[in-house]
């Protein structure tokens, strides 16, 4: 197994090997579903530029649990998160660090695994917007790693926890919030896009609930 390119820039894709099931989590299902129609191709282009691919997940409170034992929990039969959890898998060359609490960053491997692959540029995406991801880029910025987080690739249970989760990270921490087609790469250096970004909304209740169906 290869030891892992240096990078400025990594894509850290949070809790999206989740079985969905807990309270609210009937709600996050539509959007979810929406996200991994963006995020899944994103992950792809970012695989193909190089810039590696980073999933931090949470264990369940199951501490003797392996990615295998996660993945196997959240893709069983009957789990509510399982198509997300299928379409989303990480591939062979990916990272995978299981999280006890909210944090990708608390009590986890995953400094060490930034500092030796050389990235202090940050994508984030994943679920929830409001919570895991709202705290991850909290714990980000006080590490000064650049943050973006994509608009289009993360997912809560409502516009509203959603929207303003995003507008709190981009006025309090100036996270860059973009979609995921606003992200550019140089071929050398792999930096993100300068552009301003423009948070957007879920898409509307009726899209998502005919991609639930």
């Amino acid at each position: 197994m290869s030891a892992g390119k240096r990078s400025d820039t990594a894509l850290l894709i949070i809790d999206v090997i989740n079985d969905l099931d807990f309270p609210g989590g009937e709600k996050v299902l539509p959007w979810a579903l929406r996200m991994v129609e963006r995020l899944g191709p994103f992950a792809a282009r970012m695989r193909r530029a190089g810039v590696p691919v980073i999933y931090v997940n949470d264990n369940f409170g199951y501490w003797r649990s392996n990615f295998r034992d996660t993945y196997a929990h959240c893709t069983r039969k009957g789990s509510r998160g399982r198509n997300i959890a299928r379409a989303l898998k990480p591939q062979p060359d990916d990272y995978f660090i299981l999280k006890p609490k909210h944090s990708a960053f608390f009590a986890t491997s995953l400094v060490p695994l930034l500092e030796h692959l050389g990235t202090r540029k940050l994508i984030l995406a994943g679920l929830a917007t409001n919570l895991c991801i709202f705290f991850s880029a909290h714990d980000a910025h006080m590490h000064e790693y650049q943050l973006t987080v994509l608009s289009d690739c993360c997912a809560a249970e409502s516009d509203n926890d959603h929207d303003l989760a995003l507008s709190q990270l981009q006025r309090f921490l100036h996270v860059r919030i973009c979609r995921s087609d606003e992200v550019h790469l140089s071929a050398k250096r792999r930096r993100v896009s300068a552009k301003r970004p423009h948070a957007t909304k879920h898409p509307s209740r009726k899209k998502a609930a005919q991609s639930a169906s």
